[in-house]
């Protein structure tokens, strides 16, 4: 079998590392966890249980300070197994691909995850094991707005992308006051501005060169109206969607922090957008202006004029 095909079938382990980014983190992982429960879309998997096997990695956060042999200090292997075992006793699911989102999302509610790999396979379906596998990371889970009772609800902005023709259009201050009046909050991109840039030669260096060239144009179009603030990092990004500000997106520290960052060039101005409004599970793309859009996207993906 090729490498490729190899590592698909490969354990969530060796997958996370063949996906670690340059500074790969430390790992714990889950294997062959084996428990019963009651899941299934079909009828005759109603009302019976049957057998379920995890393996689960997580990438986690090195601690700051030494560990002095401290298991407060560290994200257990019981957190992993209690999440797995919460989420089975919480509601009676019928996908194993909802089982596994669950179970990610509450193991990186810890703080020390970062990013996590859930398998789960059903062992009693079939001659072989049927199941799923997922990867999300801290950075692709929702924002949360806490409401005045204290209950909070996930928050799915709008990702906009602008040509630079939408940018220099005249109708911009009204097309900004129509993206202010959505329910969601929106975040704009944009892309490299016109004209000749540095050409280094270095695809490493380039690619932070064209970075800051589009964080040039995001101050520019920061200049044409004074509603737009630009921001650089998830902190801010958060901070403004829950105070409900058009935000610019300034992508060089996120995109170069981002250990699963996005692989096409920033040239490539709607892929890097996409991979923006994956990170955040963004409501939508919108995107102003004649570009194509990369198959594969997770999030659903609108065209309008320019």
């Amino acid at each position: 079998m090729s490498n490729d095909i190899t590592l698909a079938f490969a354990h969530p382990e060796e997958r996370a590392i063949a996906s670690a980014g340059a500074d790969p983190r430390d790992r714990i992982s889950l294997r062959d966890h084996v428990v019963e429960a009651d899941i299934g879309a079909f009828q005759q998997e109603r009302g019976q249980t049957q057998r379920l096997r995890f393996n689960v990695v997580v990438e986690v956060r090195p601690h700051p300070a030494p560990l002095a042999d401290d298991v407060d200090l560290i994200l257990s292997y019981d957190r992993i197994a209690e999440a797995i075992q919460a989420e089975l006793a919480a509601e009676r699911l019928n996908l194993l691909e909802t089982l596994a989102e669950k179970v990610a999302e509450r193991i990186l509610a810890e703080p020390q995850a970062m990013r996590a790999f859930v398998r789960v396979e059903k062992l009693d379906r079939g001659p072989g094991a049927l199941g799923v596998e997922i990867v999300r990371s801290r950075a692709a889970q929702p924002v949360q707005r806490t409401a005045a009772d204290g209950s909070q609800a996930a928050i799915h902005p709008r990702v906009v992308y602008l040509a630079n023709p939408a940018i220099d259009a005249p109708d911009l201050a009204a097309r900004l006051t129509a993206l202010q009046a959505l329910p969601e909050p929106v975040i704009l991109t944009v892309g490299l501005p016109d004209g000749p840039r540095p050409d280094s030669g270095n695809r490493v260096v380039q690619r932070r060169i064209d970075l800051l060239a589009i964080e040039q144009n995001a101050w520019r179009l920061a200049a044409r109206d004074r509603r737009c603030v630009v921001v650089s990092t998830r902190t801010e990004i958060d901070w403004a969607m829950r105070h409900r500000q058009i935000i610019v997106w300034a992508p060089s520290k996120i995109v170069l922090d981002a250990v699963d960052g996005p692989k096409s060039a920033p040239s490539d101005a709607v892929a890097l957008a996409l991979w923006l409004a994956e990170t955040l599970a963004a409501a939508q793309l919108d995107i102003h202006g004649d570009m194509s859009v990369p198959a594969g996207s997770r999030v659903p993906v609108r065209h309008l004029p320019r």
